[in-house]
């Protein structure tokens, strides 16, 4: 069944936590509950939510170090990448959005062996 949460800036305060921990699943699961009422609303922040859940499994594939970690760590960081134009001042908990974004790319400096 469909989990959803109406409380995106709980999520987004939750999901960050939850990356300082290195709970990268959880963190995708968090915001993957916040994600689909966004989506089913086509509000405009459900991209980049869904941007932010897939860098959270991109750190997931590294921290299990799954078979072929590199290529699937590349391919999951593309939704983020594509994704992270979007964090921009004028939307809805735009600090919160612009904080989570910074996290992702400071995993993306820590493991940039991956990403080269």
């Amino acid at each position: 069944m469909l989990t959803m949460n109406d409380d995106l800036e709980g999520a987004l305060k939750n999901y960050m936590k939850l990356l300082d921990e290195e709970e990268y699943f959880e963190a995708h699961e968090v915001l993957e509950e916040a994600w689909h009422p966004l989506r089913l609303k086509k509000d405009p922040l459900a991209n980049l939510a869904k941007g932010l859940i897939n860098g959270a499994i991109t750190f997931e594939h590294i921290k299990r170090n799954r078979v072929n970690v590199k290529n699937k760590a590349q391919r999951v960081i593309a939704s983020y990448e594509r994704h992270k134009h979007l964090c921009v001042e004028t939307i809805t908990y735009y600090s919160l959005f612009k904080e989570a974004c910074e996290k992702i790319e400071a995993l993306k400096q820590t493991h940039n062996e991956m990403f080269d």
